[in-house]
């Protein structure tokens, strides 16, 4: 993480209490006007002080069905048109120019629904958290950018590290999708065992893909820079038993193949249940997918390489039994192993 930090805010240090709780007239409302314009230039003055053009998307993210912001979520997330296929090139590793690093700035500012930290590796970093808070990251102490964020009414603090840092203390392991993982998958798809795959290319953006041991290949090159992937059993033509399992208040995904043979997903809401069972009844195969962690059971996981084969994604994935027995033979750590 960069040395120099910098919470800016439009809350004045002034009206804090003892604790650093703000007391003042301000409220937390998003304006869409001067006041959110004032942040993005900003963080335009931090990246030119650190003389950066160029950031990186680490760790992105989307509002699931449940969400906290004080907006509602928009229609894409705030993506469209920041990236050539919208939210599906929204991944990380992905690197973007300043103008759509400040364009991500302003969706997360006004809780569009997509959030992510926007990088340079050990030389800056943005993030936005609540409340209009927002944290900037340099390898400089960034005078200018300072003296620049006060003549426009917000107020810059120095930090001894961001709140929105990450931190590797996450549990799980990070098996990495390799040529020894898909020989495992594909051994797993001859034998019947495997016939799904769940690709996360951000928090809770999935696609689903339909493994046979002539579509492996072009599954894996298709798949997205630093995707996580969990393998699961071919789905269940027994579609019947299926949805006799499934209620409105299971906290669940369902995935079918429809008659076009493509992959379909939905999560479980009181809302929408019935035109999801209409729709997986008609279905020529099926699966009902847990979404709580602990009841999630995949065959086997992994978290995927850039192109040159280094692992660079820093988040983790759930470990299976399969999981475990891998960084056993690794001799690799596996913390949520206990």
């Amino acid at each position: 993480m960069p040395t120099y930090v910098y919470r800016v805010t439009k809350y004045d240090p002034a009206d804090r209490d003892e604790h650093g709780s703000y007391e003042g007239p301000e409220d937390t409302d998003r304006d869409h006007g001067e006041v959110e314009a004032a942040y993005l230039r900003a963080v335009a003055a931090f990246a030119e002080d650190t003389g950066v053009g160029r950031l990186v998307v680490r760790e992105p993210q989307v509002a699931s069905y449940v969400h906290f912001g004080l907006e509602p979520v928009v229609e894409g997330y705030g993506l469209d048109g920041l990236f050539p296929s919208g939210l599906e090139d929204f991944h990380d590793g992905v690197e973007v120019s300043l103008d759509t690093g400040l364009e991500l700035v302003r969706a997360m500012l006004r809780d569009n629904g997509a959030w992510c930290r926007l990088e340079v590796d050990d030389v800056f970093a943005v993030h936005v958290g609540w409340d209009q808070y927002l944290y900037v990251s340099s390898n400089v102490p960034c005078a200018k950018a300072v003296a620049r964020t006060r003549e426009l009414g917000l107020f810059p603090e120095p930090l001894n590290s961001s709140p929105y840092a990450f931190e590797d203390d996450e549990e799980g392991v990070q098996r990495p999708g390799d040529d020894e993982f898909w020989a495992c998958v594909h051994r797993a798809v001859r034998a019947g065992e495997a016939g799904v795959l769940e690709e996360t290319y951000a928090d809770n953006a999935t696609r689903w893909h339909r493994l046979t041991p002539d579509s492996l290949a072009t599954v894996r090159a298709g798949l997205a820079s630093r995707a996580r992937v969990e393998v699961w059993p071919p789905l269940s033509t027994d579609v019947t038993s299926v949805l006799k399992g499934l209620s409105a208040d299971d906290y669940a995904e369902g995935v079918w193949q429809d008659d076009a043979g493509r992959l379909r997903s939905a999560f479980v809401d009181e809302e929408s249940f019935p035109q999801l069972v209409a729709e997986m009844s008609r279905a020529r195969a099926a699966a009902v997918v847990s979404i709580v962690v602990d009841e999630r059971m995949p065959l086997m996981t992994a978290v995927m390489p850039d192109d040159d084969g280094v692992l660079r994604a820093r988040w983790r994935t759930t470990s299976t039994p399969d999981d475990r027995l891998w960084a056993l033979r690794r001799g690799t750590r596996d913390d949520s192993a206990g």
